[in-house]
Parts: structure tokens; sequence; C-alpha cells
């Protein structure tokens, strides 16, 4: 379950970039993201991206807060802007989550199988085989038994 969330994020990521919205820095916030670092670990490997954590547990919140100090305005103690009050009030907690190499490459490989079927369960004018898909499966499950 943990790896189908990670690749339904990277189909995700994926999708942004082919239109031209590059991830540049993923950021989590909330119980998983603070409380579970084998998630954030399978997200990173996934991803092949670092994972950062908020440091505001209440990132919620702390969005309202940055709202109404830009309301506020400089006059007020507040920020001109959100990019200003962002910078201002927002960061990372110093615990991030780096992808393995050697991980990440295997999930790559599984991934290629997973967006088949994503494409082949999912999208109306998908054609093609999924033949080859258990045996690929089974290839990877035998060259991961092999290096254990």
């Amino acid at each position: 379950m943990i790896e189908a969330t990670a690749f339904g994020a990277l189909t995700i990521i994926n999708r942004f970039e082919e239109y031209g919205v590059k991830v540049s820095e993923i950021i989590n916030c909330g119980g998983i993201a603070e409380k579970n670092p084998l998630i954030m670990q399978i997200y990173a490997d996934v991803t092949g991206r670092e994972m950062k954590i908020a440091r505001s547990a209440q990132t919620c919140a702390l969005g309202s807060a940055i709202a109404g100090a830009v309301v506020a305005g400089p006059e007020n103690g507040g920020y001109s802007n959100f990019a200003e009050a962002q910078k201002a009030m927002c960061s990372t907690k110093p615990q991030s989550f780096r992808p393995n190499p050697e991980n990440h490459r295997i999930y790559a490989e599984l991934y290629k199988l997973y967006s088949q079927l994503h494409d082949a369960f999912g999208t109306k004018p998908w054609s093609g085989s999924l033949y080859s898909v258990m045996k690929d499966l089974l290839r990877i499950r035998d060259s991961q038994r092999k290096e254990s």
C-alpha cells in the first residue's frame, strides 16, 4: 500500500512536469511525515527526490497566519506579500529523507509496470498487452532474492 501511494504521487509529479511545472522540492507535512520514517524513505526511493518535512506541525494554521500577516501589511507588523511572509514564517526540519540509489533503481523498474497497469485500467484509449507484466514482476522478485 505504501508503494502504491508513492507510485501515485510520482505519477502526479510526472504529470506536473509533463505540463511544464518543474517540481524542484517536496515538503511533507502532518502526522505521517513526522512519525513514519519508513513511509518517507519509500517515497524518497520511489520518486528519486529528497523528502523534507515542514517545521510546523500545524501547517493549516500556519497558512492562515501567513494570510493574516499579509492582510495586516508591513505597517502593522505583517508582510507585503505571500512570498515574503512564507520566507519569514516557513522552514523545514533538519531531518530529511534522501533516495537510496539502489532502491530507486528497483522502484524505477516497478514503476514502469505500474504505469502500464495504470494506463491499461485507467485510460480509455489504451491499447497494448499486459502479457509480460507478471513475468517482469517475477524476474524482479527473483533478482532481489539472489541479492539478499
